[in-house]
């Protein structure tokens, strides 16, 4: 039974939204006047694009890494108390923590009821599911251990969810400092500066080159500030409609890849999420070039993501994993080394996972060494410059003084 979408007024006149399980539109618009309300649009519930008009009421199909590594988790628990797929599905939506997850599990629910294994149904969010975690669940389905696969997802989202948000947490200070540290050393070159300098305007002493070099900046800064602004706003839009282009973004994306200090974390990421995806992949019996295939749409980097692609390619044709990733240039050492001896042992998948385990644990420590480092700097950077500004404004009164005194 397919799940609709419904959006209507109930008899004190308020809109109301929500999701309904029926043989047809039409028969969700009846269950509506039972209850003495006016429909005003009923839609099957599916990952479609905005219409026209009024458009789609629901809000977007896609879940957010916390609640697809809840939703997993939660199925993975029903599965393996013995509930069946359907009940799991319905008690997930009756639990779900806001419309959207709702309707998402009542229409896989319902594809499911249709006769669709679980891993068909999820196609129709493929922005909520994305391939990689439908290939996992197709495998599960297909070798009859769906919740051990599940549970092994759902620690693998955790994981990646996690880490994520420890950076992003990380990341606020710093970010606080460097705005802070922006708006203060603009407002003294343009309000403070002038009014400290005004008083040596007019006189026929030589100013120190300091004083020059502020004075000139707070001039800029007040009379094409506006105009720096601007040209900033316009070069972030002109360069965002240039990253969609394919090719620049490949480009963009190869520079950042051999940056020193951005590429390393560029690159220490992206091996982290490949080995943890291949190793779930390969524990859920996915062969190991179409997991590389799927893999590699994990990766941000455009660059690193065509050498994974170049990498299954190689694979295919009878090469070695290790050579593959080691000739890119792009992957670490240690995790070639790692898949160069689980390809060795015949133990491939456990070294896969071990190797992410790893270089979790090194990306979480560069970046909590960096964003540790990067405080301290913006107070420094913030603290030089307001000394500049002061001498600059000090040294001709110490120049006055010493003439008068002279």
């Amino acid at each position: 039974m397919p799940a609709f979408e419904f959006r209507s007024l109930d008899h004190r006149g308020k809109i109301r939204k929500g999701t309904l399980e029926a043989d047809s539109a039409r028969q969700v618009r009846q269950q509506l006047r039972d209850k003495g309300w006016v429909p005003i649009e009923v839609d099957e519930a599916q990952d479609s694009a905005p219409k026209a008009g009024l458009g789609r009421f629901s809000s977007s199909g896609k879940l957010s890494g916390a609640e697809q590594a809840l939703v997993t988790r939660q199925l993975a628990t029903l599965l393996k108390s013995g509930l069946p797929v359907e009940q799991a599905l319905s008690a997930v939506a009756k639990q779900a923590a806001n419309d959207r997850i709702e309707r998402i599990m009542l229409a896989v629910r319902a594809k499911v009821r249709e006769g669709f294994s679980l891993a068909r149904s999820f196609e129709s969010f493929p922005r909520a599911f994305p391939e990689m975690y439908r290939a996992t669940v197709a495998a599960g389905e297909q070798s009859g251990h769906l919740e051990q696969v599940l549970e092994q997802l759902a620690d693998y989202l955790e994981t990646r969810h996690d880490t994520g948000r420890s950076v992003a947490q990380a990341m606020i200070y710093p970010a606080f400092i460097m705005v802070f540290a922006s708006i203060v050393i603009m407002l003294m070159m343009t309000f403070v500066v002038p009014k400290l300098v005004a008083v040596f305007e007019g006189r026929d002493q030589a100013l120190p080159m300091l004083t020059i070099i502020v004075m000139t900046l707070s001039d800029f800064a007040r009379s094409w500030g506006w105009m720096l602004v601007l040209l900033i706003v316009v070069g972030v839009f002109v360069f965002s409609r240039a990253m969609r282009e394919p090719g620049f973004r490949l480009r963009v994306h190869r520079k950042l890849a051999s940056m020193p200090m951005v590429g390393t974390m560029l690159r220490a990421a992206d091996s982290a999420r490949l080995a943890s995806t291949l190793g779930i992949l390969g524990r859920s019996g996915v062969p190991l070039v179409d997991a590389l295939f799927i893999a590699a749409q994990v990766v941000g980097n455009l660059a690193i993501r065509d050498a994974v692609k170049h990498a299954a390619v190689k694979v295919r044709e009878g090469g070695n994993l290790s050579r593959a990733l080691d000739a890119s240039g792009y992957f670490p050492p240690m995790l070639v080394q790692m898949i160069a001896s689980g390809e060795a042992s015949g133990e491939l998948d456990h070294m896969l996972t071990r190797a992410a385990d790893y270089q979790e644990r090194e990306l979480t420590s560069t970046v909590n060494t960096m964003v540790g480092l990067l405080g301290p700097i913006m107070l420094l950077v913030m603290a030089s410059v307001v000394v500049l500004i002061v001498l600059s404004v000090m040294l001709p009164i110490m120049q006055m003084n010493n003439l008068i005194a002279g």
